[in-house]
């Protein structure tokens, strides 16, 4: 069967930033071994995204396409949604190719598999969750395809959702073929974060607040094998000539121990390669650090999100502000780039939880002062997901209601201090640039 793969329009047309579409080329990779003809196709690289699709769609005259929902709203925009250029592809494709069938994946889809069939008709199946199972058995029985995990289909005019299951195991794992999709176009296009990403787990045993995360992966954390982790990273860089990689791990020092073994393998190898993660703070000590900093590590970022320990306590990080300074003193003794990421105007806001954030973000551009590696604090408000712990609180306060439609932009922002954020980013970037600035004042 051929099958046209498509990322859909995950980031805002006026970033340059780009990712490269790991999950397509994962599946890609397994629909290839189950021998299926597979074309990808990544719509943020084109600048004629909706053309470029049209020139494809009938170039390649594919059996079934399969669309992929990574996120459902820019990360750095509070009131863009990628909803609307979701629906423009799906309704372009059916246009096109009537007679195709349409299946959707991927994050954004998983957290509102229900909700998005049933605005969009067009779709014949969904997956929710991980794919690697359950969409090479879709296809060898596309008619009947049987209760398959995270299979969304269609009975009687009802969408029924069979539940997801985050059962895939790395015994299992395939190496993208990143000549499905090449890499060479996604070089050098990034600020933020490196473009190419590596996955050494999934899962993750944390409870915060706000964070969808246990949903879509689960809570057991399931590890890769390190060396093989390098394996990958030596052979993209033997034949791609990729050296720069973002560990996409939801927090990538859990379980201690394992990224450190990546670390040691890395050095054994002598790979000249640089990576970033998304850190957890009170696990950290000075050597682990240092490790990371001699592997490769060029950014340390920590997503604290809690200003105070009240803030931290609501968002259930089970952390301390201790736990915070104590990362800023570590990483403040490296060559490292360190970004943190709070929420503001979380549940029990006041002046005093005001005052104890400003005092934190003055605490932070002190001690990284010396060595000027504090590269941003990244203020947001936080995102109502649905299932979360935040979403309760915003029900049981009136912030939203029944008919709040949460897969739009929806931010747990009350009027009191609901623009706090700006207050606190003109605070901290001040500070930031006249750090960089060697300014005094």
């Amino acid at each position: 069967m051929k099958i046209l793969m498509v990322q859909t329009p995950s980031v805002e047309s006026l970033t340059s930033e780009r990712v490269y579409p790991i999950g397509i080329v994962t599946l890609g990779t397994h629909l290839r071994r189950a021998g299926h003809q597979v074309v990808l196709m990544d719509m943020n690289l084109e600048t004629d995204a909706y053309g470029a699709l049209k020139a494809k769609l009938l170039a390649e005259q594919p059996e079934v396409v399969g669309l992929s929902l990574r996120n459902i709203d820019p990360l750095a925009n509070k009131t863009s949604s990628l909803i609307p250029p979701f629906v423009i592809t799906v309704k372009l494709v059916q246009a096109i190719l009537p007679k195709t069938p349409i299946i959707v994946g991927g994050t954004g889809f998983s957290l509102f598999p229900k909700r998005i069939m049933e605005e969009l008709p067009e779709i014949r199946y969904g997956i929710q969750g991980e794919a690697e199972y359950s969409l090479p058995k879709l296809l060898e029985n596309f008619e009947q395809p049987g209760e398959l995990p995270g299979l969304c289909y269609r009975e009687k005019n009802q969408v029924i959702v069979n539940p997801a299951a985050s059962n895939f195991t790395f015994k299992d794992y395939l190496v993208p073929n990143r000549d499905l999709l090449p890499p060479d176009l996604y070089r050098d296009i990034n600020n933020y974060v490196p473009a190419f990403g590596i996955e050494t787990k999934r899962g993750c045993p944390l409870k915060c607040s706000y964070c969808v995360y246990p949903q879509l992966q689960g809570v057991t954390m399931r590890c890769r094998n390190p060396a093989e982790v390098v394996d990958e990273m030596e052979m993209l860089q033997a034949k791609y000539g990729l050296r720069d990689f973002h560990f996409n791990d939801p927090v990538v020092n859990l379980p201690v121990g394992h990224l450190e073994e990546i670390c040691e393998e890395i050095l054994r190898r002598k790979l000249q390669v640089t990576w970033t993660g998304f850190f957890r703070e009170d696990v950290l000590d000075l050597d682990k650090v240092k490790l990371y900093e001699k592997s490769g590590c060029i950014c340390f970022s920590f997503s604290p999100d809690g200003l105070c320990q009240s803030s931290l306590d609501v968002l259930q990080k089970n952390l301390k502000v201790a736990d915070t300074l104590r990362a800023a003193e570590l990483t403040a003794q490296t060559e490292v780039v360190v970004m943190y990421h709070f929420m503001t105007n979380v549940p029990g806001e006041n002046i005093e939880t005001i005052e104890q954030g400003k005092a934190l973000i003055d605490q932070l551009y002190e001690i990284h002062k010396p060595n000027r590696n504090l590269g941003a604090i990244v203020l947001n408000n936080v995102r109502v997901m649905p299932g979360t712990s935040i979403e309760a609180i915003a029900r049981s306060q009136g912030e939203i209601t029944e008919e709040t439609d949460l897969l739009y932009p929806i931010y747990y922002n009350p009027k009191k201090h609901e623009t706090l954020r700006y207050t606190l980013e003109t605070y901290h970037m001040k500070k930031n640039v006249f750090m960089w600035q060697r300014v005094e004042g």
